[in-house]
């Protein structure tokens, strides 16, 4: 799908810079674009996806500290992972890519 194909953002931005700053902030501009965005179904996607994906990622490492040892150790781990999720997530949204994440990409699809 080219930048051209995306429509255009109740945002008054490009969908696919829309997209992109969806990922920006995590849950937080998720949740902002989500809420603003009312016809882009493509900015939708992102938007809802990068609630899901960033808000578990958000609680994650808060269940890990709970989890002696083990858990502490994995902890760098996921956030090592939420940065390359993070940077690639917002590549390809910015390309106009629909990046399909397993559960969370269902979801997205759903409330878009």
């Amino acid at each position: 799908m080219s930048n051209q194909d995306l429509g255009k953002s109740s945002t008054g931005m490009q969908a696919n810079v829309a997209a992109l700053l969806c990922y920006a902030a995590g849950w937080i501009t998720g949740l902002i674009f989500y809420l603003v965005e009312k016809e882009n179904k493509f900015v939708r996607f992102h938007a809802f996806q990068s609630i899901v994906v960033f808000g578990v990622l958000t609680v994650m490492p808060i269940v890990l500290m709970a989890i002696p040892v083990i858990g502490w150790v994995m902890i760098p781990l996921v956030y090592l992972a939420e940065l390359v999720l993070w940077i690639f997530l917002m590549i390809k949204a910015y390309q106009g890519e629909k990046i399909k994440l397993p559960v969370a990409g269902d979801l997205a699809e759903k409330n878009a």
